[in-house]
């Protein structure tokens, strides 16, 4: 194990210098010329690229799809090291230092049987660096979730942090109960034709649905990623079948469509 950690190290260390000769006078003109700014969206892409690869089961591009994420840190560190603001070994000693800070129980005499005693010690510990750094306590334990999440992880982290503090219902059929709620609140809003009336009620649905998912224990981010694939690889089906019939799609009746749609779903 021990070699395996030195190989790791001496592959990182090779990653940092590979990137700051890149940004080196003389090095790549287009990694010159990038900022925080504009290398921000890849990291989010690469992000993706890496749990399609997990959804995939691909080993063999995920393997890759972590080596892209991995640059994008030291991408950021080595622009920060180049402005005097840190380097990447002080971002290195911040999460080692976090790590075993928040794990007393395996670095330290605590006691933690259960993941749910981990989680809430690891956020007692952070609470109180937050108090000991000085920095005012929020306003909401609402505020802890960042408002630039993708909508979906947002709803959520903020359905968890409520029902963390008992702002929930008692069993899942309260939240069924609500979804058929929202459900007639849309239905009637659509007969007003308000567009307003209308992104509001579909919102309260979304946002109910998310919170179905929490009491299920169920990732929505990942169950909707899994969906939508699936409706990748049937609708490939349906467009297959369309074009064996020599007909264009607007020609191909609905109920066609669905029985090659059905067809699909069998196949899987």
């Amino acid at each position: 194990m021990a070699e395996r950690f030195a190989e790791a190290g001496k592959k990182f260390a090779e990653l940092v210098e590979v990137m700051a000769r890149l940004r080196a006078p003389g090095g790549c003109p287009w990694d010159r010329k990038q900022t925080f700014e504009s290398i921000k969206p890849y990291l989010l892409e690469e992000a993706y690229e890496v749990m399609d690869a997990i959804d995939q089961h691909d080993w063999r591009g995920l393997e890759e799809e972590l080596g892209d994420l991995l640059l994008q840190p030291v991408f950021f560190a080595e622009m920060a090291a180049e402005k005097g603001l840190f380097s990447v070994a002080d971002s290195l000693d911040a999460i080692n230092q976090k790590l075993v800070r928040r794990h007393p129980h395996i670095f330290g005499d605590a006691k933690a049987d259960t993941p749910e005693e981990v989680l809430t010690r690891w956020n007692e510990i952070k609470k109180q660096e937050k108090a000991e750094q000085g920095v005012p306590a929020m306003a909401s334990v609402l505020d802890s979730v960042p408002k630039n999440l993708p909508a979906l992880m947002e709803a959520d982290k903020v359905s968890k942090k409520a029902a963390g503090l008992g702002f929930d219902w008692p069993d899942v059929s309260g939240v069924l109960a609500k979804i058929q709620e929202e459900a007639a609140e849309l239905a009637a809003a659509e007969k007003t034709q308000s567009p307003q009336e209308l992104e509001h009620e579909l919102g309260d649905l979304l946002f109910t649905i998310v919170n179905l998912a929490r009491y299920l224990k169920v990732d929505p981010e990942q169950a909707l990623r899994k969906s939508t694939a699936r409706f990748r690889g049937r609708f490939a089906h349906v467009e297959q079948r369309v074009a064996e019939s020599g007909k264009e799609f607007k020609e191909t009746a609905l109920e066609q469509m669905e029985d090659w749609w059905q067809e699909a779903k069998r196949q899987k």
